[in-house]
């Protein structure tokens, strides 16, 4: 077997992998397969450049990837990847665009294991590049690239068109399969605390398990201009369109005692070579070993059990990633709308379970905004009803905007997942905008005209 190492963003030193190739190697040998350290290959990519993106680094590893032995220009030969944090997402960009839902028979990738992937972002990226620099729980001294980084902030275009792509796949009917696993423990020693981001409940200290969870869910929601739910102020229907799309379903696995880094709890920093009995080793080595559909499910149910005990006793938290726009093409903006959650059988914001709250974050980029809740929490929502209620700007004049509410149930908040919700408002716009006057009446002034409150079809 060949077996290829990509490590995350920021990295400058392929002793960032620690022990872990040679724990491989001899766990693997144990276990009777056919991999020794020969075979191992440690990537090594320029994340720490502004100019640089993660397309760039795509693109280069595919070059990379044909000039290994025995892989040419045209070929690449079976191989199997396992990744840390920011390497999962590069592996997967690689796989869109060298192959696609449409080429993955030709995909020479076997197996990809994630270590702590930011498969949705992570929430420190948005503390900006001189401050994410300084965090030694993520860098040595080292100054982010600014590319990358932008791609890392929760809601970025790289993460929606990536995952909302993704959607399509079908991976173990195509031979390849992929894997999560994560930690979920915070360590004490090695964070500085400069923010709540890094002992983060949920997370590893840098990345959420619903941040790093490639089992996820996207919702599109259009907002009904005939479907008047209030008079005082005009509120408007969001209907499902297309029903809950879900990505194809991945494995997961949560580790309690590991974090994201650093040599004393790190889920890959901290494996020494002589660790090939340690739990992360142990389930990399039989991810690997995955041949089958059926062997891949055995292998979800098999992590599945293992992180309902890893996580009993602790809360457990979804994402969700709003993107907000008009059905003319326009993008609404941090400044542009408010966004409220409802629940109970009269969709109020007031009647929400106390506590679920943890974290709210805007991509100033896109607009899109964040929120981070307790799905435990959510799960005793009252009267099982959870809703959305958007109030965007402007809300009067010529052209605006009515509030927009959605109706639904607590089922789309699921524990460890992120959903993706896609809200269309609808832009009203008052036929007074532009009339015609015949032109034997009259020359008049408009400029005092005033809205007719009739609006277009």
């Amino acid at each position: 077997m060949q077996l290829v190492f990509v490590h995350g963003w920021s990295v400058t030193n392929t002793n960032t992998y620690g022990g872990l190739p040679e724990a491989l190697a001899a766990a693997a040998a144990a276990a009777g397969m056919k991999l020794e350290i020969r075979h191992i290959q440690l990537g090594r990519y320029i994340s720490f450049h502004d100019e640089v993106t993660v397309d760039d680094i795509a693109r280069a590893m595919d070059k990379a990837l044909r000039e290994l032995p025995g892989n040419s220009a045209e070929h690449i030969a079976p191989f199997s990847c396992v990744t840390h944090s920011t390497g999962g997402p590069v592996v997967r960009c690689w796989i869109d665009r060298f192959y696609g839902d449409n080429e993955l028979d030709g995909l020479p990738l076997q197996h990809l294991v994630m270590l702590a992937p930011a498969n949705h972002g992570s929430a420190l990226a948005v503390l900006g590049k001189g401050r994410v620099g300084r965090i030694k729980a993520w860098f040595n001294g080292v100054e982010p690239g600014q590319r990358v980084l932008d791609w890392l902030c929760l809601g970025s275009a790289g993460q929606w068109q990536l995952n909302e792509r993704n959607l399509k796949y079908d991976y173990a009917a195509h031979g390849f399969y992929p894997f999560v696993l994560t930690g979920q423990g915070i360590d004490s020693k090695l964070y500085d605390f400069l923010n709540s981001y890094l002992v983060e409940p949920g997370s590893d200290g840098v990345v959420r398990v619903a941040g790093a969870n490639m089992n996820y869910h996207y919702l599109s929601l259009w907002q009904n201009p005939r479907q008047l739910l209030r008079q005082r102020p005009p509120t408007f229907l969001l209907e499902a369109v297309g029903g809950e799309r879900a990505s194809p379903s991945v494995p997961l696995g949560v580790y309690r005692d590991y974090s994201h880094s650093g040599t004393r709890m790190g889920i890959m920093a901290s494996i020494k070579e002589v660790a090939v009995e340690g739990p992360v080793v142990q389930d990399i080595v039989k991810c690997l070993q995955v041949q089958s559909p059926d062997t891949y499910l055995e292998r979800g149910s098999q992590l599945a059990a293992e992180t309902a005990a890893q996580q009993q006793g602790a809360d457990r938290y979804c994402m969700l990633v709003f993107n907000v726009h008009d059905d003319q093409g326009g993008q609404l903006g941090e400044n542009d709308y408010d966004l409220l959650l409802l629940a109970g059988n009269n969709y109020q914001p007031n009647l929400l379970p106390a506590g679920f709250f943890q974290d709210r974050q805007m991509n100033r980029q896109t607009g899109r905004l964040v929120y981070y809740l307790d799905a435990d929490r959510m799960a005793a929502i009252r009267d099982g009803k959870f809703g959305l209620r958007v109030v965007a700007r402007p809300s009067a004049g010529f052209s605006y905007y009515c509030v927009a509410e959605y109706h639904g149930d607590g089922s789309m908040l699921r524990a460890n997942q992120t959903i993706y919700v896609d809200i269309t408002l609808h832009r009203f716009v008052d036929e007074n905008v532009f009339r015609f006057d015949p032109a034997d009446a009259p020359r008049r002034s408009f400029k005092n005209v005033r809205p007719s409150g009739k609006t277009l079809g």
